[in-house]
């Protein structure tokens, strides 16, 4: 869990609390405050996930087929008339 805390207005918390939550999700910890003091914590229930490996690294994990996605799609299309 990342213990750095971001602080943050009440008013900036009510204008983007879906992206505080997804913060949160992440792992961030963000602190609310009310006239500059200390008001809230929002804090992640679980640990945080854990980053997507690169699209190149999963890329190399797929077999190649000998055929473009092109003619491949139109193989799929056609199997379905």
């Amino acid at each position: 869990m990342d213990t750095r805390s971001k602080s943050i207005s009440i008013a900036h918390a009510k204008a983007h609390l879906s992206e505080l939550v997804s913060r949160a999700e992440s792992g961030e910890s963000i602190l609310i405050t009310r006239h500059g003091q200390p008001a809230a914590r929002l804090v992640p229930i679980r640990e945080a996930k854990q980053p997507l490996r690169s699209m190149a690294a999963f890329r190399k994990t797929i077999p190649a087929t000998g055929i473009s996605s092109i003619e491949l799609i139109r193989q799929m299309r056609d199997e379905e008339r």
